[in-house]
């Protein structure tokens, strides 16, 4: 890399985490506009060349996006955490089509993560979001049997309360994957030897545990259930019926 290049990569890399000050100093969410580009250069007292390529790193990201058009500029894609969330997720999708990494592999990295969320949770769900995973559960238990859209859609909500209820933004962002990527592959794969009883069972034990607050009952549920999904996936692969 030449001295001017590095020079510009350089100066890009700062202006990209001022405008990423900028967007939180600001409250600016997604789809909200940022600028034009050429007025974002002036504001930041930058050159357009490393305007750009801050841009180009903030959209590496998935924090930034640029229209063409008339109508069109610099808008806010994802909060930080969700832009984290949303590249791991395509990294591991990435991984994942190109057997990088195994699906049992995925699994095993989600009861790593799970287990304890669901631990955390236990000592931080408030009232509103134990609330949020009765509906859901209610939500499981109205479905028709055959309607697996409905259950699908039940399990991601539980999954997804207990990972904000956790309270840490962090780790929310980091097991965006596992709904994203994961799920609709396990869902796809096991569509017939998934028992719905037993993954109801499983989520009203961990609706319990969290009601009692009893984080090591709630970690041992989100375990049963990853554990009972794994047998599943094993199953499927020898090529046993489920």
């Amino acid at each position: 890399m030449s001295a001017a290049r590095a020079q510009i990569r350089g100066a890009s890399e700062q202006v990209a985490v001022q405008i990423q000050h900028y967007i939180q100093h600001e409250g600016l969410g997604p789809d909200d506009f940022l600028g034009r580009e050429e007025d974002l250069a002036d504001q930041f007292g930058v050159s357009r060349p490393t305007l750009r390529e801050a841009l180009k790193l903030l959209s590496s990201g998935n924090l930034i996006r640029a229209s063409k058009g008339p109508g069109g500029g610099i808008f806010v894609a994802h909060t930080a955490a969700q832009g984290m969330g949303r590249s791991l997720s395509d990294a591991v999708a990435m991984m994942l089509d190109t057997g990088a990494v195994s699906l049992e592999e995925l699994l095993d990295a989600r009861m790593l993560l799970e287990v304890p969320m669901a631990g955390a949770a236990a000592y931080h769900a408030d009232e509103a979001a134990l609330e949020r995973l009765r509906e859901a559960l209610r939500t499981e238990a109205s479905a028709a049997h055959g309607d697996h859209d409905a259950l699908v859609r039940a399990d991601e909500a539980v999954h997804r309360t207990i990972a904000a209820a956790a309270g840490n933004r962090m780790v929310q962002a980091l097991t965006g994957w596992v709904l994203e990527v994961l799920q609709p592959r396990l869902v796809e794969l096991l569509r017939d030897a998934v028992v719905h009883s037993a993954v109801a069972a499983q989520h009203e034990a961990l609706l319990a545990a969290l009601e009692k607050g009893d984080a090591a009952r709630a970690g041992r549920a989100m375990k049963d259930q990853l554990r009972y999904l794994r047998d599943l996936l094993r199953i499927v692969h020898d090529g046993r019926p489920g």
